[in-house]
């Protein structure tokens, strides 16, 4: 379990929305919460090294940019899981790559510049590891705001 004085329940909460887009981003978090810059940096630094930041990074929305996205469930064999997850791994397009308990047991989302891209990937996939890859492109649109209030 990871602790988290009241320090780090700061940092964490200024970090989740309206991230400063300037040139010395985390001196601009310390001094709004009153914090050297290395301070912060330090405290991240051991926050990701122990799991509560996963990562920090924009999210960028492929479709406005010209690109194209869309959600892949596959069906792997238990004894592949492992290999197969780091087939897709190899792609820098893929993101949020998970295990579900179910007969499609891998999703993930791919991103890339064009159909044409995504559709190329999405074969390639296929045809290295074998296994049924099911494409689930967006219907409609759902924003949603995720903030949590960690105290």
């Amino acid at each position: 379990m990871i602790h988290l004085d009241e320090v780090d329940k700061r940092i964490l909460n200024a970090l989740q929305l309206d991230f400063p887009l300037v040139h010395k981003p985390f001196k601009q978090i310390g001094e709004s919460l009153g914090l050297e810059e290395e301070e912060i940096l330090r405290r991240i630094t051991r926050l990701q090294k122990e799991g509560a930041i996963r990562r920090i990074g924009p999210i960028i929305s492929t479709k406005k940019t010209g690109g194209t996205s869309t959600l892949v469930a596959m069906k792997v064999p238990q004894e592949r899981i492992d290999e197969v997850a780091g087939i897709i791994n190899q792609y820098d397009e893929v993101s949020h790559n998970y295990l579900r308990p179910a007969e499609y047991n891998i999703w993930f989302t791919l991103s890339a510049e064009s159909e044409e891209r995504m559709q190329e990937i999405l074969r390639e996939i296929e045809e290295k590891t074998g296994c049924e890859v099911r494409n689930l492109p967006t219907k409609r649109l759902f924003k949603i705001g995720v903030k949590f209030n960690i105290r």
